[in-house]
């Protein structure tokens, strides 16, 4: 019989789009563990950062950024989802999986979106398995 692990999420996000509540109310439980990083702009994520996080025994990462074309700072979300296909490319590379990193664009405040892309990655994680870097 095979032990449940317990999931371990980072997320980050901009405040932009969230303000500083949190794109949603994430409690830990039996089946997961979150962690909120709020950035001043999506494009303040950077690639050690998100490699960190990772290290630091995350099994998924998702950065949340605003739509497409209305960043208040013009181009921060295009920075941050070069940032994470690269980062992406790398996990691949040395064997994490990048699938196990996701980059989202939301709408400002759309907090039932937002609960049901984590619940989504919390359920990828569930047949996944634990990050190998743990």
């Amino acid at each position: 019989m095979t032990k449940k692990f317990k999931a371990k999420i980072t997320v980050f996000y901009c405040i932009n789009t969230f303000g500083n509540g949190g794109p949603v109310s994430l409690t830990d439980g039996e089946e997961c563990e979150f962690r909120l990083v709020k950035l001043a702009c999506s494009s303040m994520v950077k690639d050690v950062f998100l490699l960190r996080a990772f290290e630091a025994g995350a099994d998924a990462v998702i950065v949340l950024v605003c739509p497409e074309g209305q960043c208040r700072y013009v181009e921060g979300n295009l920075r941050a989802y070069k940032r994470v296909m690269w980062v992406k490319k790398l996990l691949d590379e040395i064997g994490i999986d990048g699938n196990r990193l996701s980059l989202v664009n939301l709408s400002s405040e759309d907090k039932e979106a937002a609960a049901q892309i984590v619940e989504k990655v919390r359920s990828d994680l569930i047949e996944r398995g634990p990050s190998p870097a743990r």
